[in-house]
């Protein structure tokens, strides 16, 4: 099932994206809503982190073309932010805690521009809304991983960006941190924001996301959690991997998918 959405946020056609002459996506056509929180979902190797950088133009593309808010990617880089994968990330970098988060407001300052003090109260503002802000000063290498995501995630809130997309920002983290990453990112959502999030754990996917992407190097699925879900959609993403994820063979044949934890 692939719903396609009157005036999308994103949309995606033909992409396909390859790595040493050998796709790892094909033929990706799918359009997403303004104001969802999304769930990019499959296999591992699936291509979910390729998908969204080369949503971003940060991966070259073989064929197809990506637009968001109706427009090419280069006219609206200011109005999107990226949030990678904490261990793709240098935190051994002498860096504190508030300039890592100040560096989300570099695009708006404009070339040689001194950060003004509208944007460091937008960078401790953004550390305040992850409970971060007592950790200003201190250096980026001495935090936890859960920690460290919580910085990540406040440099992109500090771009105040309309479209956010996010490489596994649960992974690694503490239940205490998603549980407060995720109320962050359903804030987000309820103020008109879009958040894309390349996610891994089924049992919690029904309760986090409004719509869900199901991709294994092709897309499965692109529609309403409660429509992409389902039995037979799961099988055509994971195949025989689908028995080796922990409980959710069970959870299937009862379709079900509780959370692990209510939020």
């Amino acid at each position: 099932m692939i719903l396609q959405v009157e005036n999308p946020v994103v949309e995606v056609h033909d992409l396909t994206v390859s790595y040493d002459r050998k796709p790892v996506l094909w033929g990706i056509d799918l359009t997403l809503p303004a104001g969802a929180l999304v769930g990019v979902i499959g296999p591992n190797g699936a291509g979910k982190s390729t998908l969204i950088k080369a949503m971003m133009d940060l991966l070259a593309s073989s064929s197809g073309y990506v637009r968001i808010f109706d427009q090419p990617l280069k006219q609206v880089y200011n109005r999107i932010s990226y949030v990678p994968q904490r261990e793709s990330v240098d935190w051994d970098f002498p860096a504190s805690v508030f300039d890592v988060v100040l560096m989300g407001r570099y695009g708006k300052l404009g070339l040689f521009k001194r950060p003004r003090k509208a944007d460091k109260d937008a960078a401790m503002e953004a550390l305040e809304k992850v409970g971060m802000q007592s950790y200003a000063d201190r250096q980026i290498s001495q935090l936890s991983g859960g920690q460290q995501q919580r910085v990540f995630l406040a440099r992109a809130l500090a771009q105040n960006a309309d479209i956010y997309f996010m490489d596994e920002p649960f992974a690694g983290v503490d239940i205490a941190t998603e549980t407060a990453i995720i109320q962050l990112l359903r804030q987000m959502r309820d103020e008109g924001k879009t958040v894309i999030v390349v996610h891994h754990d089924l049992q919690s996917a029904s309760e986090y996301f409004d719509w869900v992407v199901l991709l294994n190097m092709r897309l499965v699925a692109s529609g309403p959690t409660e429509k992409v879900l389902t039995q037979e959609l799961l099988e055509q993403t994971y195949g025989g991997k689908l028995t080796l994820l922990s409980n959710v063979g069970d959870l299937l044949r009862k379709q079900e998918f509780p959370a692990r934890e209510k939020l």
